[in-house]
């Protein structure tokens, strides 16, 4: 079972399946729509899919033809997406509540990346924060 929630905790979901092929996706949109280099998503089906509290807070917005993002109207996180016809939701990962074990197997829409950000730079890593004092 895997459980997500938006930042605030007002809008929350459960979904009875395993995250489907979880991509970071580079696109124009998605890089608009979380201010950030790119979304880390991963498909479920519809049908094992449901809200568990919040739902009424949730509003849509088509960032293309039939595509659908859900974000929450208090706090402003991105937390799904879907397309009309399809048989699965988009999750945004960085709502996942549940802790697991799959990583990132691609990154999608590299055509239309952020010039500034290359994933194999190697630029260093800082566990909190920036730098510790005195680095």
């Amino acid at each position: 079972m895997l459980s997500g929630s938006c930042l605030c905790g007002r809008v929350a979901y459960e979904v009875d399946a395993t995250p489907g092929t979880i991509m970071h996706c580079h696109c124009q949109t998605c890089r608009k729509t979380h201010g950030s280099a790119f979304s880390t998503v991963t498909n479920v089906p519809r049908d094992r899919f449901r809200w568990t509290r919040g739902e009424e807070l949730l509003r849509g917005f088509e960032s293309s033809p039939g595509k659908t993002r859900y974000f929450c109207s208090q706090c402003g996180s991105h937390i799904t997406a879907s397309r009309d016809g399809r048989e699965t939701v988009l999750l945004r990962m960085g709502c996942l509540d549940t802790p697991i074990t799959a990583r990132p197997e691609m990154h999608i829409w590299r055509s239309d990346a952020a010039d500034w950000y290359d994933p194999k730079d190697g630029i260093p890593e800082w566990p909190e924060g920036t730098r510790p004092a005195g680095s």
